[in-house]
């Protein structure tokens, strides 16, 4: 076996971020690790979560808020890295999705000139997407399967969805589709033919691509499923309706390296993890469930009088207790009282990560949080 043979038979059993760290090394290991075929054969392997991203957002001004943090997913880090992490950007912008290693973005408002531009921060490569003025009205995901990329390119798409009403009734609206496929070449934004009526509002983290699909979690009891490739889209039922609850519950919907989607509601009644079976009969199957008084027996330290802070929200204007903000891979991310905790449905433990306050005045106003896992999936500029 070659020496470099060698070599890259180690580094493909390494963390990404071990080999980003390798690649600085010696200009022959960084070579290995940039050559085509190698990262080709990483990203065939399902990577660990890192981390989240969590960008604030005002809760009524018109403008974006510039900074961003990446919050770690490990107790031995005890601060929120900022600002640094999109140093490499043209300009400060607003995270809208990641999925496998690419991160989508579009221009902080007010703006110009607004973009939106699909970046890997491992190794710090970026595109512009040109054909379209992004608003912040539309919703975007992003779908990137690296086994569906070689090794000479990157192939992604990214899908913006709009809400119109209709002109029959003010109350009944739809959504409508354009998609932008690296493969298709600049400017290759098209409108799909594809609409899906749908009265409820995109919320909390946009678009989770799982299972070949992009899912986003609506105000309805519904989530909006559209398929990339076929160009189709429909409602999938919840799990379970909110309107059973006294208090008002909180939801958020998640992926694991399985491609199934996750449901996650915390609710009066306790944690409840749901995984979608078939998307087309909304079939779900109950995965985790904990009460809230086994929460806070496993999590003594952490919780108190769980129960009774979680039932006193009776109205939407008032903050939850407990909100779950993203879901990856068993880890969710939610805010509890002052503090940001992950919870691994695994262990059904629960560790404290940071303080509320390192991440600004306003990062309980519906915060942009989206969960990243590193790859080396190369980018043209």
């Amino acid at each position: 076996m070659q020496n470099d043979d060698i070599c890259m038979d180690v580094f493909s059993r390494l963390p990404i971020e071990t080999l980003l760290g390798l690649k600085r090394v010696c200009k022959r290991w960084h070579g290995i690790l940039s050559d085509r075929s190698f990262v080709q054969g990483l990203l065939q392997r399902p990577e660990p979560l890192v981390g989240f991203f969590f960008q604030e957002r005002y809760q009524w001004a018109g403008e974006d808020i510039r900074t961003i943090s990446f919050i770690p997913a490990r107790m031995e880090v005890t601060q929120p890295n900022k600002q640094t992490i999109f140093s490499f950007l043209p300009e400060d912008v607003v995270v809208l999705g990641s999925c496998n290693g690419l991160v989508c973005c579009r221009s902080v408002f007010p703006s110009p000139s607004p973009y939106i531009i699909v970046c890997n921060p491992s190794n710090k490569q970026w595109t512009r997407l040109q054909g379209t003025r992004p608003d912040k009205e539309s919703s975007y995901g992003l779908a990137f399967n690296p086994s569906q990329s070689d090794r000479d390119t990157t192939n992604f798409k990214v899908v913006r969805v709009s809400q119109a009403r209709t002109d029959m009734d003010d109350d009944d609206s739809y959504l409508s589709f354009e998609i932008y496929s690296s493969q298709a070449g600049a400017g290759a934004w098209k409108k799909s033919k594809e609409v899906c009526q749908c009265n409820g509002n995109l919320v909390k983290n946009k678009g989770v691509f799982a299972g070949g699909k992009l899912q986003w979690l609506t105000d309805k009891d519904r989530i909006l499923s559209f398929d990339v490739e076929n160009e189709l889209s429909w409602l999938i039922s919840s799990p379970f309706p909110t309107s059973h609850f006294t208090a008002i519950p909180e939801m958020c919907i998640g992926e694991s390296s399985g491609g199934r989607l996750h449901y996650i509601m915390i609710s009066e009644e306790g944690l409840h993890v749901w995984a979608l079976e078939d998307c087309y009969d909304s079939n779900w199957s109950l995965v985790h469930t904990a009460s809230l008084e086994a929460l806070e027996e496993e999590n003594s330290q952490l919780l108190r009088n769980t129960r009774e802070r979680v039932s006193e929200r009776v109205s939407v204007d008032s903050m939850p207790w407990m909100d779950p903000l993203a879901f990856k891979d068993g880890l969710l991310l939610m805010r509890v009282s002052t503090k940001m905790m992950l919870y691994c449905i695994e262990t059904k433990k629960m560790k404290e990560l940071c303080n509320v306050s390192v991440l600004g005045r306003n990062c309980i106003f519906g915060p942009l949080v989206i969960p990243y896992s590193p790859s080396l999936a190369p980018l043209m500029t």
